[in-house]
């Protein structure tokens, strides 16, 4: 790949004719990484799946031989965000209480929880538990792209929000927090249950 008069410098590897033996062979050849070092490494460290790959790598699709561990694939169920525009989120957010960065006074609100979207700073909100519920309640009604990560870190006092696109991600269950005498789940459980899977089904 590269400029045929500069052999030295283009790389090996980059357009590849797509695996069209089996359906399975094409999925597993479209979710296929590979570790850009030499073949030849006698270390073992790069080879093997690291902690934060739980989950998002297969520990058992790799090729024998020289390859082996660094030829990598996602797992069955996992896929890679596409992204959606943050802007109507921290428009959301802004409505919702929160203080745009550049207005915060650290002396005023030294306990204020900060929060972030996509790495930047935004702004800063004195309730956030009460913000994080709205969050997610716009999520799980579909207002949001379901492919938007929310993480709060009550140690740190912050609020992150990932919305952009490149992550590789997998599908979890939702367990409920609190009892909601509304839907009747009790905490601890599931809160997808038979009739909600039912309705999905009939609405495609």
């Amino acid at each position: 790949w590269g400029d045929q008069k500069k052999a030295m410098s283009s790389t090996a590897g980059v357009s590849q004719v797509l695996n069209r033996y089996t359906f399975a062979s094409t999925l597993s050849h479209l979710r296929r990484t590979n570790t850009p070092i030499g073949r030849d490494g006698k270390l073992a460290k790069p080879r093997q799946l690291h902690n934060t790959h739980w989950g998002l790598v297969c520990p058992a699709e790799t090729p024998e031989g020289q390859a082996c561990g660094l030829v990598k694939n996602l797992s069955l169920m996992c896929y890679v965000s596409v992204g959606s525009p943050s802007e109507p989120l921290i428009e959301f957010m802004i409505n919702r209480g929160m203080e745009v960065v550049e207005e915060y006074e650290p002396l005023r609100y030294p306990h204020a929880t900060k929060i972030f979207v996509n790495g930047v700073w935004v702004g800063i909100h004195q309730d956030p538990k009460h913000l994080v519920n709205q969050v997610l309640d716009t999520r799980r009604k579909s207002y949001l792209q379901y492919e938007v990560s929310l993480i709060r870190d009550i140690r740190d006092q912050e609020f992150k929000i990932f919305s952009d696109a490149g992550r590789v991600m997998r599908p979890v269950f939702t367990v409920q927090q609190e009892d909601d005498p509304e839907t009747g789940i009790n905490k601890g459980h599931l809160v997808l249950t038979k009739d909600l899977v039912n309705r999905l089904a009939k609405e495609q």
